[in-house]
């Protein structure tokens, strides 16, 4: 399996970067980088049981991160006779807390019946089939077959391997949000800057559901804990992070900071030395959180109940209150306006 996973994963819509790929440093440790991580996994690791799965646990445990902060994108085969193996396989690392994604989809072994059964976070399309797009057709009509089904099963589609403004507009136009490739490189200053739509292009989004799931990006964590330097950390990683979610050993999330207010608390006169090594649940709110099938309305009625906080982050939950990820209100509002339009 050759990667075209060398990039951020990049929201195409406000342009953040979402997630890194997983990095291993010189003694082939993965990088703690405070970013959620993409690690590519093949299937027939998944169908080799749970033994086959511990060095990945272990390596995120040795990189003090959490399994909420990987997508696991699986690639490769699966014959009908693994599939029951697989789906508990799936539901084994879906309830360690890792988010679960499925690549090569529209060209590769993976099919699509197994995909809409396992009813992943994440569909990455087959890199063949985002180059042949924009001048195929028939391409074309897999690319958006893939979309929709994702939209289906409240999956978000990955475009890979954007290379240029073509293949760019192309996924636009299928509804996808998420992509990477050379065409969303980092510039030579770090950031990402994503080639806006023409003013008459907008995205398929009419049969987007109404579930916050359908919006849901990984959120950014520390634990409880936390020192506010660790949280300054993670806010200088990326400059696209909105907020860090502190989450309590079963990842139910405690507090949020809110990048504008904390880094404000932070960079006033004395601050840092004030703030710097006690604890950042000093400076944080009580998390706003919304389960996971809220309707895009009714979280924005959440959002709206306190004017201070209306554009804060929401942290949307599983039925154990457990941290699955963020929700921007930019994108509820969005979603509300494009639906009613």
């Amino acid at each position: 399996m050759s990667s075209l996973l060398t990039g951020p994963v990049v929201d195409l819509e406000t342009g953040a970067v979402i997630a890194r790929p997983a990095a291993l440093d010189a003694s082939g440790h993965l990088r703690a980088a405070p970013m959620p991580m993409v690690l590519e996994l093949p299937l027939r690791v998944v169908l080799a049981g749970a033994g086959a799965l511990v060095p990945l646990h272990e390596a995120l445990r040795r990189a003090g991160r959490h399994p909420r902060e990987a997508i696991l994108l699986l690639h490769g085969s699966c014959g009908v006779d693994d599939r029951p193996v697989l789906k508990v396989a799936l539901d084994g690392l879906r309830n360690l807390g890792y988010l679960l994604g499925f690549g090569g989809a529209g060209a590769q072994s993976v099919p699509l019946d197994l995909i809409a059964d396992a009813a992943p976070y994440l569909v990455e399309l087959a890199p063949e089939v985002v180059a042949r797009a924009p001048r195929d057709h028939r391409a074309a009509s897999v690319a958006r077959a893939v979309a929709m089904l994702a939209r289906g099963v409240g999956a978000h589609v990955l475009a890979p391997g954007i290379a240029d403004e073509a293949e760019l507009a192309t996924a636009r136009g299928q509804g996808v949000r998420l992509a990477h490739g050379p065409l969303l490189a980092p510039g030579p200053d770090g950031r990402v800057r994503v080639p806006l739509p023409p003013a008459f292009e907008s995205p398929d989004t009419g049969l987007l559901g109404p579930r916050v799931q359908e919006l849901l990006l990984p959120a950014v964590t520390l634990p409880a804990a936390a020192k506010a330097e660790e949280a300054v950390a993670a806010f200088g990683h990326e400059p696209t992070i909105t907020s860090v979610i502190l989450v309590d050993e079963y990842q139910r999330p405690e507090g949020s900071l809110d990048r504008g207010r904390f880094l404000l608390s932070i960079a006033s006169r004395y601050g840092h030395a004030l703030h710097g090594s006690k604890p950042a649940r000093r400076l944080a709110d009580a998390p706003r959180t919304v389960p996971r099938t809220t309707p895009a309305v009714a979280a924005m009625q959440v959002a709206g109940r306190d004017a201070v906080r209306v554009y804060d982050d929401l942290v949307v939950t599983d039925e154990l209150n457990r941290c699955l990820g963020i929700v921007r209100v930019s994108d509820l509002i969005r979603q509300v306006a494009s639906a009613r339009g």
